[in-house]
């Protein structure tokens, strides 16, 4: 009959297969399987993703998109979720997909990947805390109104608001990961409590449609001077952009003990859960939703649905209970991001690789961390200009990551002699499940770089297309010329594995789905 294994047995068939994978166990492998569940499902976030974008949602596609729009999006979020987590389990390492792509593709393909992986991880930041600052400055404006609205090109305030929350989020990340661990644990309850509270009280207190479902699944607008059915696919970026950043159980895999089935669990499962909590959330905020021509008037959607149909006391309640979930999710965001900018520094792909891979005396990667939220916070500047910034840095974030999340994927189909099962594994389904993921962000990259507003202007430019072009035209060149002659990819730790007692390295037993 088998055993549960120990906390110390498992802990050092971690560190033997991270030294087999060519690493030292240099982070402090401190996090539970529940906080690598926690980090994901705290970045994806529907308190923060949802309802950021439920106002441009709203003014793109209207209610019909939405109800429609989430669980068609979720569908293919749980098919790229389920291929990464295939792979995550068989290479349990920070680098997470920049590593998956060297070995099963080589280091150009590593290396690009990493990029785009950099890319949206920043943009998925700035997201996060720019949209965490705009709610922040509705809520000032109930009592402040001289603060410049939400939304508005040229709103200083927003920017400044917007910095403060990234320097408080890295002075969290900097105390260490077991603070970053338990604020993950705290997140994951405040999540799914906020979720349950904010849709019972809209739900049983708030006045509701005369015919809610009808008004949800049959109500069609679009505020985009484009055709409906084309406001209808602008509206997935909703769910699109809050489905991502679950890549971090992959980034913090050497912090996770038993991280070849933690890992893939905490991509997975992540997904999973936040489709339902999410579809909930929706589903609760149109219900009670007033007029929608006055909702799309508002400051804030959000905000206004919870003070007009709840009252100012308990409105303000809920949404703060938001806002604290954003939070919440923009530290976990920053973690990730750090981790993966550590991860590449330490094989030698970033400039400047050994400022980046420096560790603390509290083994957190300080200099990666700073990196992380300055560069948010340079990717939110156009919002002083433009009008449609938070969308366009929404868009980049769904493109770079998901470029980054299937192009591992797509090495693996089309190598599959170089690719080893970890212990979870979707078995047979594997590659229909995974060109699945591939086709859908093909699509997704395409249609997130579609202008939003009809006619073009200047203020309302989707700068999305010219950001990734952008980069395009630096990786290329800098690859071509530079790159390729030094760069191998991941690098081993060791000159050899060593001795490694193999009772304690059980890869080949396997979890199907």
């Amino acid at each position: 009959m088998a055993t549960k294994s120990s906390r110390e047995e498992i802990m050092k068939r971690d560190a033997a297969r991270l030294k087999e994978l060519g690493y030292k166990q240099e982070l402090a492998r401190s996090m539970s399987g529940f906080t690598n569940f926690a980090i994901s499902f705290t970045i994806i976030s529907v308190l923060a993703g949802t309802l950021t974008l439920f106002g441009f949602g709203l003014s793109v596609a209207g209610p019909s998109a939405l109800t429609y729009g989430w669980p068609i999006v979720s569908i293919f979020a749980i098919a790229v979720a389920a291929s990464m987590a295939e792979i995550a389990s068989a290479y349990p390492t920070a680098g997470g997909l920049y590593y998956w792509a060297s070995k099963l593709g080589g280091a150009g393909w590593g290396w690009f990947t990493a990029w785009f992986n950099l890319i949206g991880q920043i943009a998925v930041t700035a997201g996060i805390d720019y949209g965490l600052a705009m709610f922040v400055d509705a809520l000032l404006n109930q009592y402040v109104p001289v603060i410049p609205a939400e939304g508005q090109a040229g709103s200083v305030a927003t920017l400044i608001i917007y910095a403060v929350i990234l320097i408080a989020q890295a002075f969290i990340n900097s105390r260490g990961i077991n603070l970053v661990s338990a604020l993950n644990n705290i997140s994951a309850w405040w999540h799914i409590c906020g979720v349950i509270l904010i849709v019972g009280v809209l739900l049983f207190f708030a006045p509701h449609h005369a015919n809610p479902l009808s008004f949800m699944y049959n109500t069609q607008f679009t505020a985009t001077g484009f055709p409906y059915w084309y406001g209808f696919l602008l509206g997935l970026l909703v769910a699109s952009y809050t489905f991502t950043g679950y890549d971090a159980s992959a980034h913090v895999s050497e912090e996770t003990e038993g991280s070849e089935l933690s890992a893939p669990r905490g991509i997975l499962m992540s997904v999973v859960v936040s489709a339902i909590a999410g579809y909930l959330l929706i589903i609760g905020f149109l219900v009670a939703m007033p007029d929608l021509q006055d909702t799309l008037g508002s400051t804030n959607a959000v905000l206004y649905i919870l003070t007009t149909r709840l009252g100012g006391t308990l409105g303000t309640l809920m949404f703060l209970i938001a806002i604290v979930a954003q939070f919440f999710c923009g530290t976990a965001s920053i973690t990730s991001n750090s981790r993966m900018i550590f991860a590449f520094a330490r094989d030698g792909g970033m400039p400047y690789s050994k400022r980046w891979y420096k560790l603390s005396d509290r083994h957190v990667p300080l200099n990666a961390l700073y990196l992380s939220i300055s560069s948010a916070f340079i990717l939110a500047l156009p919002a002083l200009f433009s009008t449609v910034v938070y969308s366009a840095v929404t868009s980049i974030a769904v493109i770079g990551l998901y470029i980054a999340y299937v192009t591992p994927v797509f090495l693996k189909n089309i190598h599959k002699e170089r690719f080893t099962s970890g212990p979870w594994t979707l078995g047979a389904w594997s590659p229909i499940i995974g060109w699945t993921a591939i086709l859908w962000t093909v699509f997704g990259g395409i249609l997130f770089m579609l202008p939003v507003s009809f006619p073009i202007t200047v203020s309302n430019f989707n700068f999305t297309g010219v950001v990734l072009l952008i980069v395009w035209v630096l990786l290329i060149p800098w690859y071509l010329l530079s790159v390729r002659h030094w760069f191998r990819g991941p690098k081993s730790a060791f000159d050899d594995l060593g001795d490694l007692d193999a009772d304690t390295v059980k890869v080949g037993s396997q979890v199907s789905l």
